[in-house]
């Protein structure tokens, strides 16, 4: 048939409808007994064939009477997964040519390797061009390669194998070994690699071929070794047999016909039981046909190609005779029984790497931990820095009876002090990791971040807030407001204090409630190490986080921002505003701006660099160190410097001490009033002159008019002056200057506001204290 189904159809109905009757069909190629073995059921023949390897023919419902000496392709399967387990591989992907007997081989394998506990976790297939196939496996990290494909393709798959630089020692490849021993060293056009290349990419890979001549120099039941058939085949043949073909099937050949004539004998004897004869068989005779069978079925003799077995599929149980490429030369490694399961092992595998390879690249996972020479360094800045506040807050408390430090709110400083104790000790939670803490721990060291800093913000910033707001309130108002505000009540100071802290937290427990802060893994890309080629390390990083937290932050940020921009526009509106009964209000301020200023460039930088752990820990860190340093120097030392410097804190000197206050009270007061004078008296004058100005005016356009008429009226003028001599002879007056201290104008002026001021009498000198 030349492995034509066509020729195979026209040969198959010669046969049957010629005599002699046929009593056995022994096809060759696989796509022959495919054809012949699916139509012979219809006249009850067997099949026998000695050269067909497709996975399809296992088919018993397909090919009910089919048999075969030459193993089927899944026989290398059982070995391929032995071979797994020897070397502890798990995860197997797969290149394969999509032809039938690979694919249904493939399928086969599959099945296997689950039933094994392993797993084929990647499977490419091309038609010719292998390219995309061998890049897909490269980028999913494929690492134990088994390949289905015929010798053209193998070597267009390992050119491409070596430009992807899919092999080393970080690999290994499955090949069939029925390749010619010097396949990818043949010149083929289709590729454009060199034998050199081709070499090494093909260096190291294990092929698994089905031993087809006994290995062992044992007699079979012909009376003959392996050997001694293969040396008169030879004779016979009378030339080169790597020039024949088909002659690495011979030893299958030779033992179907004996495994026919084995059955035949055993049939005859059971028929002749029955009274019937081999000679009674034709089409319809199904009795004779399943006498075959059943000989055929339970066939079992030592043949020249090894010992000769069926399975319930009716394919040819076999040893798989397992090779390794090395230096360019195949080496016997082993061989694997199937029927058995025994793997003879000859121990002589090498590899690239010294060893065999990992099946995949195995993942250490590794978390980021904060640099711990950082978090002592900032942790002991924290320690000084709530040393420092515990001492602003006795030295308050133990000089809350010194009247400086009484007008200064005492109450809410020591809230100041008590803020930035707060804060300072949440710099602690924040360097706390997988370092130092588990898993379990990590929501609890999560809120307690949050409450620390929340907390502290809120007592500390909102101390300071407060005060200049009501400074703001009281001296940016209109005059007569103030004076209704003059009065300082300390309750309001305080109930917006608590305002502030009861919104943080009436907001932190709905936070915790609704949606808590929880431990989060940030994942970063995989590194690979330059000593081990098996192994890449997968960085973490520990965060807290929940589920709406960009939502809550955002209400955070948004609420806390608007107070320190507000706390830096009242900062800067009351810079020169000078008041007794909050005096460092000042200080206050200037403290305000360095707090605002940290904590705005600090939220958003921290927001960016959270995934850089040392980065983000330093600038929320110190940020809060540096804002808490810096608003207890600003609030304390300058008390502290003056009580010392002025000893005010001692007891005798208290009298004194309230009496220079009282002073600079009646002072500061006096000051106030004469200013309000000032611009009272500066409003009367500006009004006196503009009336002044209008009367000049008048007198001149007067004498102007005068001055016309006696021009235009020379005698009336004449008489004038004979009945006026007096006025005559009298020289006009000099024009008035802009202002004369001694002018009654400015006389009645002065006395009319010192009545109004209530003095008793009005002199120059007053006069002067108005353009003051």
């Amino acid at each position: 048939s030349q492995c034509d189904p066509g020729q195979a159809t026209k040969y198959l109905y010669e046969l049957l409808y010629n005599d002699p009757i046929k009593i056995i069909l022994m096809p060759g190629c696989s796509s022959v007994s495919t054809l012949v073995a699916e139509a012979a059921r219809m006249w009850n023949l067997i099949v026998l064939s000695y050269g067909s390897s497709s996975p399809a023919l296992s088919n018993r419902q397909r090919f009910p009477t089919f048999f075969r000496t030459h193993p089927s392709a899944t026989l290398h399967n059982p070995t391929r997964v032995q071979l797994f387990k020897k070397w502890g591989w798990t995860k197997i992907a797969t290149i394969q040519q999509t032809t039938e007997v690979f694919t249904s081989t493939l399928d086969d394998l599959d099945q296997r390797v689950k039933e094994a506990g392993l797993e084929i976790t990647f499977r490419q297939s091309f038609f010719s061009d292998p390219a995309a196939p061998v890049r897909n496996l490269k980028r999913q990290d494929a690492r134990i390669i088994v390949g289905l494909f015929y010798e053209t393709e193998a070597r267009k798959v390992f050119c491409e194998v070596y430009k992807e630089k899919l092999y080393g020692k970080k690999y290994v490849w499955f090949l069939i070994g029925w390749y010619a021993d010097n396949w990818f060293r043949i010149k083929d056009p289709a590729i454009n690699c060199t034998e050199a290349e081709m070499a090494e990419a093909v260096e190291g890979h294990v092929t698994t071929e089905i031993v087809m001549l006994n290995p062992e120099n044992t007699r079979s039941i012909s009376n003959m070794t392996s050997q001694e058939f293969i040396e008169k085949l030879q004779k016979r043949l009378g030339k080169n047999p790597e020039e024949t073909g088909g002659f690495q099937e011979a030893p299958l050949a030779y033992d179907a016909i004996w495994a026919l004539a084995l059955a035949l004998n055993k049939t005859s004897a059971e028929l002749v039981k029955k009274g019937l004869r081999l000679e009674d068989f034709n089409y319809n005779n199904k009795n004779i046909t399943d006498e075959i069978y059943r000989a055929l079925n339970s066939s079992a003799f030592e043949g020249v190609s090894g010992h000769v077995v069926f399975d319930a599929s009716g394919s040819r149980m076999a040893w798989t005779l397992i090779e390794q490429l090395q230096g360019g030369v195949y080496k016997k490694i082993g061989y694997y029984d199937s029927t058995k399961d025994n793997l003879s092992w000859y121990n002589n595998d090498k590899w690239i790497g010294g060893s065999p390879p990992a099946d995949y690249t195995k993942v250490i996972t590794t978390f980021r931990f904060l640099s711990q020479k950082l978090f002592i360094s900032v942790s002991v800045l924290a320690s000084l820095g709530i040393l420092l506040a515990i001492i602003c807050l006795a030295f308050n408390i133990y000089n809350g009876h010194v009247r400086y430090i009484q007008n200064s709110q005492p109450y809410l400083n020591n809230m100041t002090a008590v803020g930035c104790t707060l804060a300072l000790a949440a710099v602690f939670p924040l360097g706390l990791d997988g370092y130092h803490i588990g898993p379990g721990l990590f929501p609890f060291v999560c809120q307690a971040r949050l409450w620390l800093l929340g907390l502290g913000f809120s007592l500390a910033y909102g101390s300071m807030f407060t005060k200049i707001w009501w400074v703001h309130t009281v001296f940016t108002k209109k005059d007569e407001k103030k004076e209704k505000r003059k009065t300082l009540e300390p309750w309001k100071l305080y109930a917006t204090v608590g305002l502030l802290v009861g919104l943080d937290v009436v907001t932190l427990i709905i936070w915790q409630i609704v949606d808590p802060l929880h431990r989060t893994i940030e994942e970063f890309t995989k590194e690979e190490p330059k000593t081990d080629t098996d192994v890449s390390i997968l960085p973490q990083l520990e965060h807290c986080s929940s589920t709406k937290m960009n939502t809550w932050l955002g209400i955070f940020y948004g609420f806390k921002g608007l107070l320190l921009l507000l706390g830096i526009f009242l900062a800067y509106e009351t810079k020169s505003v000078s008041t007794e009964k909050i005096n460092d209000h000042r200080a206050v301020g200037m403290a305000i701006y360095n707090v605002a200023v940290l904590c705005l460039i600090t939220a958003p930088v921290t927001m960016i660099l959270s995934s850089q752990q040392d980065a983000a820990f330093a600038f929320a860190s110190l940020a809060v160190v540096f804002s808490s340093y810096i608003t207890l120097v600003v609030l304390f030392v300058p008390k502290m410097r003056r009580l010392i410097t002025r000893g005010e804190w001692q007891s005798e000197q208290q009298d004194t001490m309230k009496t220079g206050s009282s002073t600079n009270n009646n002072e500061e007061e006096k000051s106030r009033l004469l200013e309000k004078e000032n611009r009272e008296l500066e409003k009367i004058i500006a009004e006196k002159e503009e009336r002044v100005s209008e009367l000049r005016q008048q007198l001149q356009d007067r004498q102007q008019l005068r001055s016309r008429r006696r021009s235009s009226n020379p005698s009336r003028e004449a008489d004038n002056n004979h009945f006026s001599p007096a006025l005559s002879s009298a020289p006009a007056p000099p024009a008035a200057p802009f202002y004369q201290p001694n002018l009654p104008l400015v006389r009645c002026l002065v006395s009319e506001q010192a009545d109004k001021l209530g003095r008793a009498n009005c002199d120059g000198s007053r006069v002067h204290l108005l353009y003051k």
